[in-house]
């Protein structure tokens, strides 16, 4: 796992971020799905995945902050057990990095993108997850564990954490809170994950750490100029360029590994 910085990558790299910062702050998710994705197009996936860890980190806890205390304490305690079982699936994913092929992890990163889409988009009704009526049953402990664990196993080998966000989105929270409630998750999983990468051995010399932490300025600037814009644009429109995106992604992804498989 190395990265050969050039001027064009770190140009790339900047560019990629940023706009992933901002995708994040107008819709209060996608930098993971959307950095990793485009990059895992452009570099090793497994390298993709880990550099990216420190950027999320940042734009998690520059968002966390639209939280109010009262709200932190409430929904720290509520969303505990989803939390915990993810952290612990987290590590496990992570573990698995080094060890699958880029061809492989390119095809899963691509059919992840594309089933987010497929399950995000609105012209066909899908089974959706627990809502209303099921709420009490999807918010028991039991249920958020296994979520938790499952979905911390595909994010810590992936960057992917979408079945996370729409198990939130479940609870009918507010726009403002659910943002604020899916950055408190990823806050927890991606602050162990920056020490879970050292150890594992993720990082392959300093100046990669360097660069990932490099990276989360124009990250964070990207979540700044988004928080701006997520008053003025319509939802339609949001949901249209994020999954226009995601796809022409997932389908350069999922092509790009079967051809070398």
């Amino acid at each position: 796992m190395t990265l050969a910085l050039s001027a064009e990558l770190v140009a790339t790299i900047a560019v990629v971020v940023a706009v992933a910062g901002a995708v994040n702050g107008v819709a209060g998710f996608g930098f993971a799905v959307v950095g990793t994705m485009v990059l895992a197009a452009t570099i090793d996936p497994a390298t993709a995945v880990a550099f990216m860890i420190l950027p999320m980190f940042a734009v998690n806890v520059a968002l966390v902050g639209d939280l109010t205390r009262e709200e932190l304490r409430t929904c720290g305690t509520r969303f505990a057990p989803l939390l915990v079982a993810a952290l612990v699936g987290t590590i496990l994913g992570m573990a698995l990095l080094n060890r699958l092929p880029q061809a492989p992890v390119r095809v899963l990163l691509g059919l992840v993108s594309l089933g987010f889409v497929a399950t995000a988009q609105r012209a066909v009704p899908l089974p959706a997850l627990p809502v209303a009526s099921d709420r009490d049953r999807a918010g028991s402990p039991p249920v958020m564990a296994v979520v938790g664990l499952v979905s911390g196993v595909l994010f810590g080998a992936t960057n992917v954490g979408v079945q996370l966000v729409a198990f939130v989105r479940s609870f009918d929270l507010s726009h403002g809170l659910f943002v604020g409630v899916v950055a408190l998750v990823f806050v927890g999983i991606n602050g162990l994950r920056v020490a879970a990468a050292g150890a594992l051995g993720l990082y392959p010399d300093l100046g990669f750490a360097l660069a990932s932490a490099a990276a989360a300025v124009p990250a964070v600037a990207g979540v700044a100029v988004g928080k701006r814009l997520r008053g003025r644009v319509t939802e339609r429109l949001r949901r249209g360029v994020v999954l226009g995106l995601l796809t022409v992604i997932g389908v350069r992804l999922v092509l790009g590994g079967a051809g070398v498989l």
